[in-house]
């Protein structure tokens, strides 16, 4: 299997953003142009398994585009989610990241993204844990076409914003999750129930990142069940 730096379809791109120029990592498919999904980052950075994700999006026909969430605080940063000395730099990012200006940046690459001569006119967003929660903000403050949220921590404490939520959403939410209670999920639930726009599936049994490559808690049917679901949702919200 080729690096990612091997790869010639896939590498890095620059985005021009309102508040500086951040790097993102860039998945292209056989066919261009194609409609672009932006993927969001767990607190481990743009690291291998955000990477192999775009991969599989640029497989199934999209071009992927993972933005450096970090970039104020710390560009390029690469996470292992098997060190334990990383888990506690990611959480440090993680703790100090702000999340409104955040949400700014992830519709910057979106509005970049879309100008790319080979995207088609179409961006999704598909976000994992703090990604996840980034996806559902920007959905609700600027717009996407689509958004796929993945046990997005904190969710809940966003859910006055739901009324603005005009995007297509799906989110998947794992009922063991340890960073994310019964309560809040219910809370979650609840407040999604009403729009019909919007769609949460319930994995049970499943913990936290229940579908990153390479995680404690990965489980194959749970993942694969999940990803079916998220390229049918994006296939039929881009095209």
């Amino acid at each position: 299997m080729p690096s990612f730096e091997e790869n010639t379809m896939n590498d890095r791109i620059t985005i021009q953003g309102h508040d500086g120029a951040f790097g993102a990592y860039i998945a292209r498919p056989k066919t261009l142009p194609a409609s672009a999904v932006v993927v969001l980052q767990e607190v481990f950075g743009v690291n291998a398994d955000i990477r192999k994700t775009c991969d599989e999006l640029a497989e199934q026909g999209f071009l992927a585009v993972a933005p450096d969430l970090f970039w104020r605080q710390e560009p390029g940063v690469d996470l292992s989610v098997t060190s334990e000395p990383d888990w506690q730099h990611g959480l440090r990012l993680y703790q100090a990241y702000d999340r409104d200006a955040g949400a700014r940046d992830v519709k910057d690459a979106a509005n970049f993204v879309v100008k790319l001569p080979e995207c088609s006119g179409k961006v999704a967003v598909l976000g994992y844990c703090l990604g996840g929660l980034m996806t559902f903000l920007t959905a609700v403050r600027y717009g996407v076409d689509a958004a796929v949220a993945y046990h997005g921590g904190d969710t809940e404490k966003y859910l006055g914003e739901v009324d603005k939520l005009h995007a297509p959403l799906l989110m998947h939410l794992a009922e063991e999750d340890e960073f994310i209670s019964k309560s809040a999920q219910a809370e979650i639930k609840a407040a999604l129930a009403n729009k019909p726009n919007a769609t949460v599936f319930s994995y049970a049994g499943q913990n936290h990142a229940f579908s990153r490559h390479n995680g404690a808690h990965y489980n194959a049917a749970a993942a694969a069940l999940a990803r079916r679901r998220t390229n049918e949702f994006l296939h039929r919200q881009l095209h």
